[in-house]
């Protein structure tokens, strides 16, 4: 569903957002996109089981989690960071996914790099046995068919459609199928420019630009300034944020507006990706730092 965001904003501009974060409680945003077509192929494959991998406070970890549960696989999470496998009850992420009863695998940093070597997933092979692998984050030509499904005919009226950027494959999808005349914008949440050629893979058209300058220090980072934007943005619209994807978005919309990127009258689509499981868990560390923590309930 699209939401009118009443927002004070100059020169005629208008917002609207697609609450793709109401899809599911617990498939959220993008997860529930990327996950759609992949779990149909794992079903057609005949596999029982599906393997991943993420960090600490991954959202995809908590969706393949979830989606496993519901559909009838059994889950394996390759999780980055070997000194977590003593620390899961106090994980909010983890937590949920082992309660839905993802197996884990934590392994160090520096074997993380490997995941995509076959010796590497030969390995995991001879461990778990066959398994279906659904890359980390979810992206692949399955995950990407799925997020083309995020814009349909009711968001022809818009000019512009933003979203935040992880691995590249959602904003693939929306390239895919956005309006002749729309312009998209990725926020991406992680420092660098490396994400263009990533896109490309999944991405013919030329209609969107990366907007490299909302990443607030890098992935996973944030300071006062986008905690109290959150709030207030939540307070104002009753819209829930999240502070590693789409808050950064949001922010770096609502401040382009501010310094007249967009022509006047302009009409913004933002996608709403989800994520919000993970608030719990930068709240558990905000609070431990005496810093202001996230309202979202």
């Amino acid at each position: 569903m699209n939401q009118k965001i009443t927002y004070d904003l100059p020169n005629g501009i208008t917002l609207e957002i697609k609450r793709e974060d109401l899809l599911h409680p617990f498939i959220s945003g993008n997860k529930f996109r990327k996950l759609k077509y992949n779990l149909l192929q794992a079903k057609a494959e005949k596999q029982e089981s599906v393997l991943t991998f993420g960090g600490a406070y991954s959202n995809h970890i908590a969706a393949v989690a979830y989606a496993g549960k519901e559909q009838g696989f059994k889950t394996i999470g390759v999780i980055r960071g070997d000194e977590l496998g003593d620390k899961i009850v106090e994980n909010p992420t983890l937590h949920f996914a082992q309660e839905c009863g993802m197996q884990f695998k934590f392994i160090t940093r520096e074997a993380y790099r490997l995941k995509t070597e076959p010796d590497f997933i030969t390995n995991l092979k001879d461990k778990f046995g066959s398994f279906y692998l659904v890359p980390e984050g979810g992206t692949n030509e399955y995950a990407v068919k799925g997020c083309e499904e995020i814009l349909t005919e009711e968001d022809a009226s818009c000019d512009y459609v933003c979203c935040a950027v992880g691995t590249g494959c959602t904003i693939s999808g929306i390239i895919n199928s956005a309006f002749p005349h729309q312009k998209v914008l990725g926020f991406p949440a992680l420092k660098g420019d490396f994400l263009k050629d990533e896109i490309r893979k999944f991405a013919a058209n030329e209609n969107w630009e990366l907007i490299t300058d909302y990443h607030f220090g890098g992935y996973g980072k944030v300071n006062e300034e986008l905690i109290q934007f959150i709030n207030q943005f939540y307070k104002q619209t009753q819209v829930p944020l999240d502070p590693i994807y789409t808050g950064k978005m949001v922010f770096g919309v609502i401040d382009l507006i501010q310094k007249d990127y967009f022509p006047h009258n302009s009409k913004i689509l933002l996608i709403h990706t989800g994520g919000l499981q993970g608030i719990q868990g930068m709240n558990t560390l905000l609070k431990k730092k005496n810093k202001t923590v996230i309202q979202f309930q």
